[in-house]
């Protein structure tokens, strides 16, 4: 593929992973409704996975067993337990908090894999590293100008909510740390397919498979939708990353809270039954478009 098409190609495949992480968060919202968060994890894992699995038999590119040898079988495991504590924190958080703020506290991430980089392989911060971290946390300071006292006082259910993304975040970070050393033996769908099948399984003492039969048909074409999200979000930032920096693959997809707003405001006016506009002054919106750059900045300092 010619340069020019790599970049428009891998550009593009970036911005269709931010539209669908962005959107994401609405829809688990309509799921939360009747579903608990390792529940609907189970689901996204189980139709994502057998998905991978079945597109892997047919290329003959299943990982062989001795790709699961002592050292890489015990980093399988613990990669796969901090993506299933990131999924499930996200969700959890989603309980208690309205999609926005979540999707703009999920920002830290990429500024926890740059310390994870430092504390474990030595790297060194960039100057727009240091730039980025430090819009991310002004940004943040901004979106909840109006709401410090709440986000630093006595434990209350908007920080409870603020701690589980959190959570979400560092699980992330270190998920990402672990993938480093997994994917010299395992390729990125093997190692997707991997995860999403063994986190299927650590997930069964916890899910409740009865809720799906209470939910409505527009909660159920939610889930439906958070599934094949989760197939297609991956999938596209998987093959972005095959043809295109990874730096730039992560600041296009820093993008995705831009559209969590947008679809929040389609929610409410279309649904406004179950969706209730945000209370953010002019500040908080000004922030979250700070942590954005912020995020942007700190993912293309990596590229140094």
């Amino acid at each position: 593929m010619h340069d020019s098409n790599k970049h428009w190609y891998g550009f593009s495949l970036s911005l269709l992973t931010a539209v669908m992480w962005g959107v994401l968060p609405v829809f688990i919202k309509l799921c939360l409704q009747v579903m608990d968060a390792p529940t609907i994890t189970w689901y996204r894992f189980l139709v994502a996975g057998i998905f991978v699995f079945v597109v892997l038999a047919k290329q003959r590119a299943l990982p062989v067993m001795r790709s699961f040898a002592s050292y890489f079988g015990v980093l399988t495991v613990l990669a796969t337990l901090f993506l299933v504590l990131n999924y499930v924190g996200n969700v959890k958080g989603l309980e208690y908090l309205n999609p926005e703020t979540s999707q703009v506290v999920m920002q830290l991430a990429p500024f926890l894999l740059m310390v994870g980089g430092i504390v474990f392989f030595a790297e060194r911060l960039s100057g727009i590293e240091k730039i980025g971290a430090l819009c991310i946390f002004a940004g943040l300071l901004l979106f909840f100008n109006d709401r410090l006292d709440t986000v630093f006082g006595a434990l209350n259910q908007f920080n409870t909510g603020i701690m589980y993304v959190i959570g979400a975040a560092a699980t992330w970070a270190v998920y990402a740390l672990l993938q480093k050393p997994l994917l010299r033996v395992f390729t990125a769908r093997q190692l997707t397919m991997t995860i999403y099948l063994l986190g299927m399984v650590l997930l069964l003492p916890f899910i409740q498979l009865d809720q799906l039969l209470k939910m409505t048909a527009l909660q159920f074409a939610a889930l439906v939708f958070c599934c094949v999200n989760t197939i297609v979000g991956y999938g596209a930032f998987t093959e972005a990353l095959s043809v295109w920096q990874a730096s730039k693959v992560s600041a296009v997809i820093a993008l995705a809270p831009i559209f969590t707003f947008i679809s929040m405001w389609c929610a409410v006016a279309w649904l406004p039954e179950h969706f209730v506009m945000s209370e953010l002054d002019l500040w908080a919106y000004v922030g979250a478009g700070v942590v954005v750059c912020g995020s942007m900045l700190t993912s293309l300092g990596r590229a140094k």
